[in-house]
Order: structure tokens, then C-alpha cells, then sequence
């Protein structure tokens, strides 16, 4: 078949030369046209075979990229591995500490915080301090949070103490008042240098609280400002106890205001929630924006969100810190003993409510019988595994980054 092609071509070729001639066309030019004639009638040239594969070589594949290691547990959570519930239950709790047998209690109980008073300073030297929270401490399988109420003013536990401090401390307001913030500062890092060389490591301050009315229950404690310049007051407090790693409990959320006081019995706030808002919210905001390890939750009842419970057992105010606050830290009750949770519910019920309610820690003095209670909780289901060990984890948390505790040696 080829080969007639190319003859037709020819021949075509041919006649168009002979035609051309006839026609006075010139033989050059047609002889050009035959050649284009039989150029363009040469079929293109076939492509070479592809090369053959060698015989046993390996094919081409695409790799696959490896997974992504899974990054190792974080020490907290390599500590709650190794712990029992009894163990867990133990660290949500904040007790005050005995008059006697202090360290017996800790080796019993474990807790994760023990709270000093006024009772556990007075008259002591600072040897016979020193040498008690260091029995605490080794009775304890984690090392514990140990905290005071050293706010100043009206609440001091140690340094109206001469054998520990020349005087006592002034309340934020008076410091604020005589300096400023500057002022302010210099003294809680002083403040701080003390509560550590004791063995203190957590204070119960800053008090973030508002309140312009002078018979107010919280007037005396509170820096007496505007929201705006209390929260930057606090929120510088709080940053020189970071400097000074000593934790810090931002109190008493939502804020006091102007009620009465809830150690006596049930209080009402009947606040709307834009008075917190615009205002009692601020300080707190301030505060957990500088670092702040901790928020104790008050046990005013406030209906504006939660008109059933006590903030402290209010599972939407704890909502509130966390979600509008943006609090990831430890959340803490008030104390359990106050009236305003006995006159509400009784201990047992209290403190398995307060887990429920989104506490991690309890601060309490009738452990002996709200530790018993919570980890009964625990066994017959009231209370999750898994939400003690949402909280144990943030206590631990916490205690890692305070240098209180080093994983992994802890669980040598």
C-alpha cells in the first residue's frame, strides 16, 4: 500500500509538470510543486519501541510519607496513671490544716493543698514554722500546695507574727493609696520572698473585688477603684507573683460587690449580669490574663445566672469562667464550713455537688468526711472518672509548673 501511494504521487507530479508546461507555467516551478507533492505524501516516521523493563528491576512506586510519631505522654498525665482514686480524690482537696497531727493527717489523706491560719503561725519561731510544713510536705507522696490568707490589712495569718515579720502587711488598698502601683508591687514581692522562705507557696490573694459601699462586708480588703484600675492593679500583683513563683488565688468570683458576708449564711446578689460585665468581671479577666494559677468561686447565690445555687455549686457560673473568661486553670470552692453552704446543704452533699459543679480543688475542714464522700461518688457513678481526672490533671498541672513536683522522678 505504500508503495502505490507513492507512485500515484509520482504520477501526479508528473502530470502536473506536463500540464504546467502546456499551460506556460514554468518547469521550475512546477518541478518545486512536485517535490512539495511527494514530501508531503511520506507518512511520518514511527516512534521507536519504548525500551523494554530489565528483567528484576523494581518498579517505580510513590512513597508514602511515615505517620507522625505520637508524642509521649505529658508528665502529669504519666503521674495520674500510677494513682488510685483515693489518691485522686485526695488532690481536689484544700483542708485546713489540724491543730495537731498535721503530718498523720497528710500521710492519711494526701491532699493536694493544706491551708494555714492564723493558729498555725502565732507564737511559733521561724524554725518551728519551717520544720512543720517540712513534716507536712514529707508525709505527703505528691508534694502539697501549701497557702495562707496573707492578703494584708485585716487578713494577715503570718506576719502580724514579730518573730516573722517587723509588722504586718498593709491591705492593697492602703499600699495602692500611699504609692501606687509601684508601691503595690514592691510589697507583695517582699510579701512573696517571706511566704517562700517559710514554706508557703500559694497566697489566697489578690482580692478582686469592687465595692464602694464602706459598710460593705469587702470594702476594707478591696483596692477601692474603678474596675479599670483595679483590674491593672491586679493584674501587675499577679505578674510580680509569677516573677517571684508564688501562686496566686484570684477571689471571690463573680465578685462580692457590696453583699453581705456568706460566712454567716445564704446572700443574695441580685446583681444584673451586665454589672458584672461592664465591671466585677475586669479584675478577674486581669488577673487570669497575667497568669494567675487559681479562682475561688464565692457562695453568694446570684441569680442573674444560677438564682438555684451558690456560684461555688453553680454549674453555670463555672461555665462562665471557663467559656467567657477563658479560665483554664484551677477552679476552687470558697470554704465548705461557711454558712452559706451549710445553711444550703449539708457536707457530704456539698462537696460530691461541688465536684459535680466543676471545682477541681474544695477547700474545706471537714475532709475527714467530704474525702469519703467524693471517692464513694466516684465508685457508685455520681461522679465520672474521667471528670476527677480532668482535675487532678490540672492540679498536677499546676504543681509542675510552681517546680513543686518534677516528672518523671516522682514516680521512682
Amino acid at each position: 500500500m505504500r508503495k502505490n501511494g507513492r507512485l500515484c504521487a509520482v504520477l501526479l507530479a508528473l502530470c502536473l509538470v506536463l500540464c504546467g508546461c502546456a499551460a506556460g507555467v514554468r518547469p521550475e516551478a512546477a518541478a518545486s510543486a512536485a517535490e512539495a507533492v511527494g514530501a508531503a505524501a511520506e507518512p511520518a516516521p514511527t516512534p521507536p519501541p519504548a525500551p523494554e523493563a530489565a528483567v528484576g528491576a523494581v518498579p517505580k512506586t510513590t512513597p508514602v510519607p511515615s505517620p507522625a510519631p505520637t508524642p509521649p505522654p505529658a508528665p502529669e498525665e504519666l503521674l495520674l496513671q500510677g494513682m488510685t482514686t483515693e489518691e485522686k480524690v485526695g488532690q481536689m482537696f484544700f483542708v485546713r490544716c489540724p491543730e495537731t497531727d498535721g503530718a498523720e493527717m497528710v500521710a492519711r489523706y494526701q491532699p493536694g493543698g493544706i491551708l494555714l491560719f492564723g493558729r498555725d503561725f502565732d507564737g511559733l519561731s521561724r524554725g518551728q514554722v519551717t520544720g512543720a510544713i517540712e513534716a507536712y510536705q514529707s508525709a505527703a507522696k505528691i508534694k502539697l500546695l501549701v497557702g495562707a490568707d496573707e492578703e494584708g490589712g485585716e487578713v494577715v495569718r503570718i506576719s502580724d507574727n514579730p518573730q516573722l515579720s517587723d509588722e504586718p502587711y498593709w491591705s492593697m488598698r492602703d499600699l495602692y493609696n500611699a504609692g501606687g502601683t509601684e508601691l503595690l508591687c514592691a510589697a507583695e514581692a517582699e510579701k512573696c520572698r517571706l511566704l517562700l522562705s517559710l514554706g508557703v507557696n500559694v497566697n489566697f490573694a489578690p482580692v478582686c473585688d469592687i465595692s464602694d459601699d464602706p459598710a460593705s462586708f469587702m470594702y476594707a480588703r478591696s483596692l477601692g477603684l474603678s474596675p479599670a484600675d483595679t483590674a491593672a492593679a491586679v493584674g501587675a500583683v499577679v505578674g510580680t507573683y509569677e516573677a517571684e513563683n508564688v501562686g496566686t488565688v484570684l477571689k471571690h468570683f463573680p465578685g462580692y460587690g457590696n453583699a453581705a458576708d456568706s460566712h454567716a449564711g445564704v446572700v443574695y446578689d441580685n446583681r444584673g449580669l451586665a454589672a458584672f460585665e461592664g465591671g466585677a468581671f475586669l479584675p478577674f479577666e486581669a488577673g487570669i490574663d497575667a497568669g494567675a494559677d487559681c479562682v475561688l468561686v464565692t457562695h453568694n447565690i446570684v441569680p442573674c445566672v444560677d438564682g438555684e445555687a451558690p456560684a461555688s455549686l453553680s454549674a453555670a457560673w463555672h461555665a462562665v469562667l471557663r467559656d467567657t473568661l477563658g479560665f483554664s486553670g484551677v477552679i476552687i470552692t470558697d470554704d465548705l464550713s461557711m454558712g452559706g453552704v451549710t445553711d444550703y446543704t449539708d457536707g457530704e452533699s456539698a462537696a460530691v455537688a461541688a465536684v459535680l459543679a466543676g471545682n477541681d480543688m474544695l477547700c474545706c475542714t471537714d475532709f475527714e468526711t467530704q474525702i469519703p464522700a467524693v471517692v464513694r461518688a466516684v465508685e457508685d457513678g455520681t461522679i465520672s472518672e474521667a471528670r476527677i481526672d480532668e482535675s487532678v490533671l490540672r492540679i498536677l498541672r499546676w504543681k509542675l509548673e510552681r517546680g513543686l513536683i518534677f516528672a518523671p522522678a516522682e514516680l521512682e
